[in-house]
């Protein structure tokens, strides 16, 4: 089986880490508003209020607000097929709960939406990508109330008929799946899934998992909703996954590794097979965590079944086992890896495991899958002739879509598209460094706030743009 021809080559951008324009036309903050720039050494602050003397990177982003035109085109020249942008909350209602939306946050995406189809790109829409407005976490206490949930639909439905008969992929919710009830959390990823920090949280296991059902009842309920609205759209969630292997075959770290591994799927299983899994409620009652779960609940998860499976890519672990603590640690538990190379990021390179990621979910649960992130963030050098020669970029995404397309056509892997994390460089969520470069088109903002935002084309422009004139066929 080959890679269809109408195959969604392109990538994927957030609104908070490109936009800008953070107070602009009516907006309100968001809860990524708040963060300010730092690195894995030193972590982004997460402050209760804008303060002079500090960097807040999403500002700024790359200015995409109003140079989208500028970047479509660009996207265009590549060939894109689509391209995944997200919907900022809090540009449609500022404060969340507001009684009717904002008119002028409508209108852009609208237009940004035009000029994709204006371009022969196919828009993807995110609903949520880390966009809470911060009115939400202080007046409501975040996805712990399920009022949020009732919020977040009426700004679904607001979205949905507005961009009725131009968009037909939609996604609910961006990597909600990165908190837990059995592990620790960092304050930044608990933050940027429902603005609340892990180290604040009294009752931690119960705050997460109601966290956790809450947002996957939403998703849900968005599936229902844009269906009743437009029988013709597609509606699919997307989770961030990292395999885990086991050290060795040693039965007990292979069980290790499966439960660390199954631990980021309870979400999946209850969006895609029809009830909230009952091992997971199992769980709960052991570490006397309460869950109420009503019948119309029961129903929605029966009728909000995902059309399809998005997933981001970019790693794989080792599972917990003896000793372990002797071993580096990853980003999403468990260690690394001692037969893979990383990134600068401490990010386990594994094109293999793709491969096997995409096996994994597909005979799970049957569904058509599409790869909504995946990528590699690097510091890119300019060099003397204004020239960006980013070969392990080029390296690195060959080998991974090499995995992808002997998924497909090997093993029947039904994926129909690709999209690449940051095809232009943007800020990053986890650090808010500029420095950490993912994309095909380098802009010209540094992380001391210098800089023009001026695009330039690296050279895995030519190359991307190859692969899909190709349809992958230059690929080994």
């Amino acid at each position: 089986m080959k890679l269809k021809e109408d195959f969604l080559w392109g990538g994927s951008i957030a609104a908070h880490q490109c936009e800008g324009a953070w107070d602009k036309d009516g907006k309100g903050i968001g809860i990524m508003d708040l963060v300010t720039t730092g690195s894995y050494e030193v972590p982004r602050e997460i402050c209760k209020e804008i303060e002079e003397g500090k960097r807040y990177p999403s500002h700024e982003g790359i200015n995409f607000y109003n140079r989208y035109k500028e970047d479509i085109a660009l996207f265009k020249e590549m060939g894109f097929k689509a391209l995944r942008i997200s919907i900022d909350w809090s540009r449609i209602y500022p404060n969340g709960d507001d009684e009717e939306p904002n008119k002028k946050g409508i209108e852009y995406y609208i237009n940004v939406v035009d000029e994709l189809i204006k371009n022969d790109i196919e828009p993807i829409i995110t609903l949520y990508h880390f966009e809470m407005p911060v009115n939400l976490v202080r007046k409501y206490g975040s996805w712990t109330n399920r009022k949020v949930v009732d919020f977040y639909l009426k700004y679904c439905k607001t979205m949905l008929e507005a961009l009725k008969g131009k968009v037909k992929y939609w996604v609910t919710f961006n990597e909600m799946n990165h908190i837990d009830p059995q592990t620790e959390a960092s304050d930044i990823f608990t933050y940027i899934i429902a603005g609340l920090k892990f180290s604040e949280m009294e009752e931690k296991k119960q705050t997460l998992a109601t966290i956790g059902y809450n947002m996957t009842l939403a998703g849900v309920k968005a599936v229902e909703l844009a269906h009743e609205i437009d029988p013709n759209n597609k509606v699919g969630c997307v989770f961030g996954l990292t395999p885990v292997y086991p050290i060795n075959c040693n039965p007990v770290n292979v069980l290790n590794a499966f439960k660390d591994m199954e631990r980021d799927f309870y979400q999946i299983d209850a969006m895609c097979n029809g009830a909230f899994p009952r091992y997971k409620l199992n769980e709960y009652e052991d570490l006397n965590i309460d869950i109420e779960i009503s019948k119309e609940d029961e129903m929605s998860f029966f009728n909000g079944k995902l059309d399809f499976i998005g997933v981001n890519y970019y790693s794989t672990s080792v599972g917990h086992h003896e000793g372990d603590e002797d071993g580096e640690e990853t980003l999403f538990g468990g260690v690394q890896n001692p037969y893979l190379e990383k990134s600068k990021w401490g990010w386990a390179i594994d094109p293999i495991g793709l491969r096997y990621l995409l096996n994994y979910v597909y005979r799970k649960y049957s569904l058509p899958i599409i790869v909504t992130e995946n990528g590699l963030g690097a510091i890119d050098k300019l060099e003397e002739d204004g020239s960006i020669q980013d070969d392990y970029r080029i390296d690195y995404l060959s080998k991974h879509l090499t995995q992808l397309k002997k998924a497909v056509e090997e093993d029947q892997v039904d994926c129909f598209g690709y999209l690449m994390w940051g095809p232009i460089d943007l800020v990053s969520a986890t650090t808010g460094e500029m420095k950490k470069r993912y994309g095909f088109i380098y802009v010209d903002k540094q992380d001391d706030g210098t800089g023009d935002y001026s695009r330039k084309k690296k050279k895995s422009f030519s190359w991307y743009k190859e692969v899909i004139s190709s349809n992958g066929d230059i690929l080994e």
